[in-house]
């Protein structure tokens, strides 16, 4: 048992409840902290403050909506370079493990807790983050680029958990009512996942209509703006061209989108940059398990450090759909479950 102090992100979601409710048994001295990331927050603060009252403990409300203006410039900025963003692995590093982590060290916490399925262990001195048990609902990708003093002052309970629906019967078990919450899938801070109003609102730009091509400069037809792209897409073209077609490159300088087969999807190299490392920092090259997206299933490869942040990755085969603005991250082998050595964002793909 112990007695030091937890504060808990909770979203009013499952996963966060359950967070909470396991660290309480365990003998932690907790608080709930609900972030307000925009203005529809209401029905999801409700329940996160009702799951605290279930629980018996305190709540806070960080009103954090000034702050994501830096998310937000973030994400349609992204979009304006011809890339896809990925605001998950920002706001993790940013807001979650920065911002709501200076308010809990306020408020005399000992450590930050979410909802995220990962492990952070301490091995021979050193913490370091983990896939989670169960890797097919494993979360390391998107934790990837916090600092790596904070990994001693995370928890992450969700670690051990055997499925989504052992979760759900284990908020159950804790008479929490979000046990048959459905999740939610919304960007956080866009109410409705309503992206493209936010883009017209902040970056009309975006919206600029240009030229689709083949990879040689033919002509195929005419887009409504870049951001309605993403490397590897197949549907949604409104191109035909009797067979199969993917997004292959995005030209934001000249606001073009180029069409090619699926082989010209493939990059044997690419370049990451911004790298955050979670481990010493490597001085040569090193064997690693590379994911190129959040669902991906990584490959193995070369990576290469060429400065502090800075890295190239050459993969052992050529991987399909290598997407600027995504975060590749490197995994390292261990037991039970690999080990998260760092992460960068992709900035260039290569097919040589």
């Amino acid at each position: 048992m112990t007695s030091r102090r937890v504060l808990a992100a909770i979203s009013g979601g499952v996963d966060s409840s359950v967070a909470v409710a396991l660290l309480c048994r365990q003998g932690y001295d907790c608080a709930g902290v609900f972030m307000i990331t925009h203005d529809r927050f209401e029905p999801a603060m409700e329940d996160a403050e009702k799951v605290c009252r279930q629980l018996g403990i305190p709540f806070y409300v960080l009103d954090l909506r000034p702050r994501f203006e830096q998310i937000l410039d973030y994400f349609c900025d992204t979009y304006l370079q011809g890339k896809t963003p990925n605001p998950c692995v920002l706001c993790n590093r940013i807001i979650k493990f920065g911002l709501v982590w200076d308010f809990a060290r306020e408020h005399g916490a000992d450590f930050l807790a979410t909802g995220h399925y990962a492990r952070i262990d301490c091995r021979n001195g050193q913490y370091g983050l983990y896939q989670a048990f169960n890797t097919a609902k494993d979360q390391s990708y998107v934790l990837s680029m916090i600092r790596q003093e904070m990994l001693s002052k995370i928890l992450l309970p969700m670690a051990e958990q055997a499925s989504k629906e052992d979760t759900r019967q284990t908020a159950q078990r804790f008479g929490l009512h979000t046990h048959n919450k459905e999740d939610s899938q919304e960007i956080c801070f866009i109410p409705d996942n309503d992206y493209a109003s936010v883009l017209l609102h902040r970056r009309p730009k975006a919206f600029q209509p240009g030229p689709i091509v083949d990879t040689a400069g033919r002509l195929l037809g005419q887009h409504e703006g870049i951001y309605r792209y993403t490397i590897g897409q197949r549907r949604g073209l409104r191109i035909a061209l009797g067979k199969p077609a993917y997004v292959v490159r995005i030209a934001p300088s000249i606001h073009t989108v180029v069409l090619g087969s699926r082989e010209e999807l493939y990059s044997l190299r690419l370049l990451a940059e911004q790298v955050n490392w979670l481990i010493e920092p490597p001085a040569q090259p090193f064997r690693s398990l590379v994911k190129i997206r959040y669902n991906h299933s990584g490959a193995w490869a070369a990576v290469t450090p060429l400065s502090p942040d800075t890295a190239e990755v050459v993969f052992d085969e050529p991987v399909s759909a290598v997407t600027p603005g995504q975060a590749a991250v490197f995994y390292l082998p261990a037991e039970p479950t690999l080990q998260v050595a760092g992460g960068g964002w992709i900035e260039q793909a290569m097919r040589e």
